[in-house]
């Protein structure tokens, strides 16, 4: 008995029940409920910004490697965040539509591709060429154009650039990144993975003036961004 080829219409099907399960049973339990971010995962293809060896682990809940060698990835910390993770770190920043949004470590440019759907302009940095020319062209198939993609490093002095609404790292910092807090306006949101392991907590600070209003409202482990500074392990 011949059995019958999966269509084109069978496909797509199958992709969207995926994208809903990953909505449904990993993004919302994990408290993600703002409506506009829900729908925003559910409209940007994330399938489309992960390296095609990987496209089968698009919508499960891991961290997916931006390298063709998974052990490459690991050591820099090239990863696509698991999609609860970027969904609950984007619904902490509370971008609003005239907002504007530097994003240190873009890897594929998903999450600069769900933060310019959602504010006015992106400027999003990242240190490994090859993943630049990637991240460019996956916006650009995606049709979003308010995203600037820049070889970059977000350690260094970025004054110049400033200032910003929203500053997101995405990857994890030894300690919270003094320079980049200075960079935020008035009621600026900056949203980071803070500590080493085995504690890392995400921190969320808010401008107030001259002082700075701060919560962690979860923890997880995530990859190092490269170049800021760590602790020094000697202790005396």
């Amino acid at each position: 008995m011949n059995l019958p080829l999966n269509t084109s219409a069978d496909t797509t099907n199958l992709v969207e029940q995926a994208r809903y399960n990953m909505i449904e049973q990993q993004i919302r339990p994990w408290r993600v409920l703002d409506d506009e971010v829900l729908d925003l995962l559910a409209q940007v293809r994330r399938e489309e910004f992960v390296p095609e060896p990987y496209r089968s682990m698009a919508f499960m809940d891991i961290e997916i490697p931006l390298n063709a060698s998974v052990e490459e990835a690991e050591r820099t910390g090239q990863v696509m965040l698991a999609p609860r993770v970027e969904a609950r770190m984007l619904q902490d920043a509370e971008v609003k539509a005239s907002d504007r949004v530097l994003e240190i470590g873009t890897g594929s440019g998903f999450m600069a591709a769900l933060l310019g759907r959602s504010a006015a302009q992106v400027l999003t940095l990242e240190l490994n060429a090859d993943l630049v020319d990637f991240a460019k062209d996956n916006l650009r198939n995606a049709g979003v154009s308010n995203v600037e993609v820049r070889m970059g490093d977000g350690a260094r002095d970025l004054s110049a650039d400033g200032p910003f609404d929203v500053i997101m790292l995405s990857g994890s910092v030894a300690e919270l990144p003094q320079s980049l807090l200075s960079l935020l306006t008035e009621g600026g949101r900056l949203v980071a993975v803070v500590g080493s392991e085995p504690v890392m907590r995400t921190t969320v600070v808010r401008r107030r003036g001259s002082s700075f209003d701060v919560t962690h409202p979860w923890d997880l482990i995530a990859p190092r961004l490269l170049n800021f500074p760590e602790p020094s392990p000697f202790k005396f």
